[in-house]
């Protein structure tokens, strides 16, 4: 089908980025679609926390989730809507980033996003998924080629919740990650059948007994804004003492980043939909009342996102709280109708032992102009060169140590290092 090219539409003027309508004709775009771009989120918030609603967007373009990382690290983001008719059918929610020669429009957050799919309706209106991702590509061209060279969108899956991923027939490379998840059955013992259920119990017996030659210990969730607030102060203070000690560069250093975390706490969401929750494990002690592990975990329907983690290293380490707050957050989860426990992205040992499920993620790279083409190469050879580093233990390590004692001589370095 044969359309006019949608005319570009902003909320408010954007310095920089002109309109490309025209009456010129662009093949295959179907001619009731039209695509915007918007650098106000609230322009977009009813139809994006529409179609949010589906199990297969991810927590990570939530509008809240966008909201607290636009809110402290973005000027003015570039969201582009794609509408049917009357009907938005798609949003992607991108930021514009400066990385040395190359701008780039990447989804907003994707420093700390653990997987990513875009906003799509599930109901295309009979559009095939090749169809509507050839007419954004084009689209991408036509509307940011202006102001970005190039657009990554990172940590996609292809498939995802049984689902094809409507991008998938774009070009892409695999990601230096995998995420892994739990599926979660109604049933706490039924869910650890999945694993070896002997050895799971075992260890959660031994770490109960160690915890109460401590006193004993308080499963909690912080509820008010200021016990969320000490809380998280009490993790930045345990996850920096642990990089330290490993000499690795603290992702968490930065201003911006723990701004990110103080907004996206101070959402209070729904039980089924929460930005950024704090489970802990407390000591009982009258003496000692510290906190000795700690998960920040987020909500979205049935899927539950392990977005971080510390422990005390100075206090009960023989007693494995990490593992045992993950036992109780877990056995909990399966009471309240979650059905994934994903611990995100990364390859650790703990997550192998809890989950069943490895999901491949891919960077889907789109040069938009001449410059976005060695921009795009170049993203190719680092993702190459990153899966090879960390397919070499000792190499990776090395490399660790030699960032973090650059972060040390510089100024905090970017969020960027928490997925590599």
């Amino acid at each position: 089908m044969n359309a006019h090219i949608s005319a570009f539409s902003i909320d408010t003027p954007l310095a920089g980025l002109r309109s490309e309508a025209n009456n010129n004709v662009t093949a295959g775009m179907p001619s009731d679609l039209t695509v915007s771009v918007h650098v106000l989120m609230s322009a977009l918030e009813a139809d994006w926390r529409a179609l949010e609603a589906s199990n297969t967007v991810s927590l990570h373009q939530s509008f809240d989730w966008c909201a607290s990382w636009v809110a402290t690290h973005v000027d003015r983001p570039l969201l582009l809507r794609g509408r049917l008719g009357d009907r938005t059918i798609f949003i992607l929610p991108l930021e514009l980033v400066r990385n040395g020669l190359f701008r780039t429009a990447r989804f907003i957050g994707a420093p700390h996003s653990n997987i990513n799919t875009g906003i799509f309706a599930e109901d295309l209106g009979g559009l095939s998924r090749e169809t509507l991702a050839e007419c954004i590509l084009q689209e991408l061209v036509n509307k940011l080629a202006h102001v970005a060279d190039i657009v990554t969108l990172e940590k996609i899956p292809l498939e995802w919740r049984g689902q094809p991923h409507t991008l998938a027939s774009l070009p892409s490379i695999r990601n230096q990650n995998a995420s892994y998840q739990l599926p979660l059955l109604p049933d706490f013992a039924a869910t650890l059948a999945q694993l070896n259920a002997k050895r799971r119990r075992k260890k959660f017996r031994v770490s109960e007994r160690r915890m109460e030659t401590y006193g004993g210990y308080d499963y909690i969730i912080a509820e008010s804004l200021d016990e969320r607030r000490a809380i998280l102060d009490v993790f930045l203070a345990q996850k920096a003492a642990r990089f330290e000690a490993l000499e690795l560069p603290n992702v968490f250093r930065d201003a911006p980043t723990q701004a990110f975390l103080r907004a996206a706490i101070a959402h209070d969401g729904t039980s089924e939909s929460r930005p950024l929750a704090l489970h802990a494990l407390r000591l009982r002690s009258e003496a000692d009342s510290r906190i000795v592990a700690i998960a920040g975990v987020s909500r979205k329907g049935d899927h539950m996102i392990c977005q971080f983690g510390s422990i005390d290293e100075t206090l009960a380490a023989d007693a494995s709280p990490g593992e045992l707050l993950f036992h109780r957050i877990i056995e909990r989860a399966c009471g309240e109708g979650v059905s994934l426990f994903d611990f995100g992205i990364g390859d650790q040992p703990y997550k192998r032992s809890w989950c069943t499920v490895e999901t491949t993620q891919y960077d889907i790279v789109l040069p938009l102009t001449l410059r976005g083409r060695v921009a795009a190469g170049v993203h190719r050879l680092i993702v190459r060169t990153k899966r090879a580093i960390k397919a070499n233990r000792q190499i990776y390590c090395a490399v660790q140590r030699f960032r973090q004692r650059q972060q040390g001589k510089t100024a905090p370095v970017s969020a960027d290092t928490d997925g590599d």
